[in-house]
């Protein structure tokens, strides 16, 4: 028997999967052909759907077929509609699920008119979120580790929780947008963490078959130095062959436990976790050593890309920390497992509103690459703000996409929690959802995605509802980067936590973060010509676009030069006054904004509606600050009043 549709607690927001998202598929007649596990969950969601609404589970004339014709693991699927039958056929269970939820999707829409079959398939085979959970609560980090969204999903009073009917709830709900895989635990692996690779296996287990019904693989982050925190071994080399055996071991005993465990995620020689720098070895040694302990079992291992020196010298021009991945891992190209994939952040540094994507993405051509995202919303706001990342996330995944895919995965860092709404702010669902849409086809319209999203969410929308919703996410990003760090420059942020606005907060610190402002420009100089020599990473066109100032994106052009305050920006702006602007630019349209959501409280559920109305408040306070102190910062290092005599303080 099929386990039944997961059931939500009272309170818990069902984002884009409310009752009313079924009716179409739900009011109709539905065959289902086909055995096997995920066939089985569709079958028990077609069947609460026809109970909702009036529909039936039928074995002829049909006016909906879902059929999968073996289990063959394709995640593809063929939707047609003709002569008054909508039908969706799959070679295995994974493609009929995503189909099934296609379908929702679409609502009447699959019902009407001729549609000719169609087959659809994920342009990204892996489509991953990394949760940085603890499972014990960090003295530091929390229970997640920049999480804006309560405690963590998984994890509570130190094990992982009991009752795990929203875990399966959640699975649903990333099944209905597309994403297929899952990391249950920080990738700053402790003590405690550790432990789940072995003695604790049980209750990642017991994750693993809460996620499983709806397609989705569970993985594991441990730590580089397993065999001596756990193993008792006085070494963890990965070239030892005591080591290759424990992790062998360790590894198959993994796989008894989950058959179908998709493997380790590791962050190795960064930010002082362990790794194979402690024993002159390289890391594709350390990554091709958890490759082989997995490669029996089909496993993966992602080997994370963000390496570089946390303890540099801010006085020293000539270290960047921008350089540092490609630096370290180019010269490795070739050298990793075929099950070995690199895990690159998307940007050079890390997750700011605006960076250029990463050279290191395109370069690993003889490598898997995984791109990573961040939904979480470390450096855009923490959920406090609305900052919809649709839009940038389209720019980053088309980049140097003409010829094809230069990357074979999509991961994301997790922005759910235990919070009623799931992501603590409710249209900060619309990141999640848009990840999970854009992985699936990264060259899809980030609007249609969006206007999906709200279409689900808000099924029942009075055409003013839903054109609000557009209004206040779509340009979000935008708004945001506005009042924030201006043109590429990055962080300006208070350190530690990430959240609001301190100019020099990381000036002189050991992290590689800095503007370099004084008194006659700001900006970092990454030219060949002069400055890091880090344009030089990329290939043509973009190392001759991004090296001179009257070439380089004006979004970019601090984060590539050191320009003068009154350099002219193509939009005609000289620096100084483009800063003063956007960031009066950027308060106004929180403004206007909140002045729109506040106009739709009749029309959204009155918890809904008020959670976003007091982030809104949240969100035009630091954006005053934002802008009172950005402004005022520049104003005293440059001199140059704004021009439009506007208070500057």
């Amino acid at each position: 028997m099929p386990l039944p549709v997961p059931v939500l607690s009272e309170g818990v927001d069902p984002a884009w999967l409310p009752e009313e998202a079924f009716r179409a598929v739900g009011g109709r007649r539905v065959l289902i052909r086909g055995s096997g596990p995920l066939v089985e969950t569709v079958h028990a969601e077609a069947a609460q759907a026809c109970a909702r609404f009036g529909g039936s589970l039928v074995s002829d004339d049909p006016d909906v077929v879902l059929e999968s014709t073996g289990e063959d693991g394709s995640e593809a699927f063929t939707l047609g509609h003709r002569d008054g039958r909508t039908t969706v056929t799959a070679s295995g269970g994974r493609g009929l699920l995503y189909g099934f939820f296609h379908v929702v999707r679409l609502g009447e829409a699959a019902f009407r008119g001729e549609r000719h079959p169609e087959t659809h398939r994920p342009a990204v085979a892996v489509r991953m979120l990394d949760h940085w959970d603890n499972v014990a609560v960090h003295p530091v980090m929390g229970q997640v580790e920049r999480g804006y969204a309560g405690g963590s999903l998984f994890w509570a009073d130190g094990r992982a929780r009991g009752d795990l009917e929203r875990v399966r709830a959640y699975g649903r709900l990333l099944a209905a947008c597309g994403i297929n895989a899952v990391a249950v635990n920080n990738v700053n692996v402790h003590a405690t963490e550790a432990r789940l690779l072995t003695d604790r296996i049980g209750e990642v287990t017991d994750l693993a078959g809460a996620l499983r019904p709806y397609g989705i693989r569970t993985h594991l982050s441990v730590t580089f130095a397993a065999p001596m925190v756990l193993g008792g071994l006085e070494t963890a080399d990965p070239l030892d062959e005591g080591v290759r055996r424990w992790w062998a071991g360790a590894t198959a005993r993994v796989y008894e436990a989950i058959p179908d465990f998709g493997g380790y995620v590791v962050k190795a020689d960064s930010e002082g976790q362990p790794g194979p720098f402690a024993y002159g070895r390289s890391h594709a040694d350390g990554a091709n050593m958890l490759a082989a302990a997995l490669q029996p079992h089909g496993g993966t291992v992602h080997w994370r890309a963000f390496v570089y020196d946390h303890r540099q010298d801010w006085r020293d021009r000539t270290t960047d920390r921008a350089r540092a991945a490609y630096d370290h891992f180019v010269p490795l190209d070739g050298a990793f497992a075929p099950n070995a994939v690199l895990q690159v952040k998307h940007g050079p540094m890390d997750f700011q509103v605006r960076e250029p994507v990463s050279p290191l993405v395109s370069a690993m051509s003889h490598t898997p690459v995984a791109v990573e995202l961040q939904a979480t919303q470390e450096y855009t706001g923490q959920q406090q703000h609305v900052c919809w990342l649709g839009p940038m996330w389209s720019e980053v995944l088309r980049f140097g996409a003409e010829d094809g895919l230069p990357f074979e995965e999509l991961v994301a860092v997790s922005n759910v929690g235990d919070d009623p709404f799931w992501t603590g702010h409710p249209l900060a669902q619309a990141n999640l959802y848009t990840f999970g849409r854009l992985a699936w086809r990264p060259d899809a319209d980030p609007g249609a995605v969006l206007d999906e999203w709200i279409g689900l969410s808000f099924p029942d929308a009075p055409r003013r509802l839903a054109g609000g919703l557009r209004r206040v996410l779509a340009g979000s990003w935008r708004t945001y980067e506005k009042y924030t760090a201006p043109l590429g420059v990055g962080f300006m942020v208070q350190p530690g936590h990430h959240y609001g606005p301190s100019v020099d907060g990381y000036e002189y610190s050991p992290w590689g973060t800095y503007h370099f402002a004084d008194r006659d420009g700001i900006g970092v100089d990454r030219s060949r010509a002069t400055g890091t020599g880090y344009t030089g990473q990329y290939t043509k066109p973009w190392d001759e676009v991004y090296e001179s100032p009257e070439t380089c994106p004006d979004e970019l052009l601090l984060f590539f030069h050191h320009v003068p305050y009154g350099h002219v920006l193509k939009s005609g702006s000289t620096v100084i006054q483009h800063i003063y602007d956007t960031h009066f630019e950027g308060v106004e349209e929180v403004e206007t904004a909140r002045e729109v959501w506040d106009s739709l409280a009749g029309l959204v559920a009155p918890a809904r509606h008020a959670r976003v109305a007091e982030r809104y408040e949240e969100q035009l306070g630091s954006a005053r600050e934002w802008r009172d102190q950005i402004n005022s910062y520049f104003f005293r290092k440059s001199g140059v009043p704004d021009e439009r005599g506007r208070t500057i303080h």
